[in-house]
């Protein structure tokens, strides 16, 4: 593969460049030796909090930070966890996620590459924002697009129109690149090419397999990939 097929990267945020188990890794003392389970939980049920909210709230729809929020309370309550300090620690965290640590090479070398980068994400733009500043990234890409300019959720097919909007970039021109199965899976059905990084080694959904460009562990060999 060359970079000649591409005109530009997108990336998916959540659990692609940032680690959504770093809020509950950095309060894990006051967790307990199940926080990885907790995390895991608090993300299952945000996603599902937007997609239900997506699906059934018109006209009542809340953002991704609400749904974050929603999530967390959910989790802690169905283990009888009332440390209020701890929750606001927990969603302050969330705003400033730890970036994997092969992310900041791996953008710098794309921009070598002449290729443009962006961000599509179900996150708000403050909650981007935040993430992009902590992990060093802003000036590494053209432009981090939020789900809040379509007004629904990942995978509504609405969302992922919002790059060639932003970028000026046909889908078909565009490596999608996401650590969710679903949201790779919806890349595909609107027109990208798709990289899944698969950084626990979980079985194929979806089928996906077949229609990748490639599956990785982690991003640090994706510059080479294109190179």
């Amino acid at each position: 593969m060359t970079q000649a097929r591409f005109d530009a990267v997108v990336f998916d945020a959540y659990g692609t460049l940032l680690d959504v188990q770093a809020a509950m890794a950095r309060h894990a003392p006051r967790l307990g030796e199940g926080w990885r389970a907790l995390a895991a939980e608090w993300r299952v049920k945000q996603l599902e909090y937007s997609w239900i909210g997506s699906l059934t709230a018109q006209g009542t729809r809340r953002d991704f930070a609400a749904c974050t929020a929603d999530a967390l309370d959910y989790v802690l309550a169905r283990h009888a966890i009332g440390d209020a300090g701890l929750r606001a620690d927990l969603l302050a965290a969330y705003q400033r996620l730890d970036a994997y640590p092969e992310v900041r090479a791996m953008l710098a070398a794309l921009r070598a590459h002449d290729l443009r980068l962006a961000i599509l994400s179900n996150g708000t733009p403050a909650m981007l924002a935040a993430a992009c500043a902590a992990g060093g990234i802003v000036d590494a890409l053209d432009a981090v697009i939020s789900v809040e300019q379509a007004g629904i959720f990942k995978p509504a097919p609405a969302v992922y129109a919002l790059v060639q909007e932003a970028l000026g970039v046909p889908p078909a021109r565009c490596l999608f690149v996401s650590g969710n199965p679903w949201d790779s899976q919806a890349a595909l059905a609107n027109g990208f090419a798709v990289l899944r990084v698969n950084r626990q080694g979980d079985p194929d959904e979806y089928g996906l397999r077949p229609h990748l460009v490639a599956e990785l562990s982690d991003l640090a060999t994706l510059p080479a990939l294109l190179a």
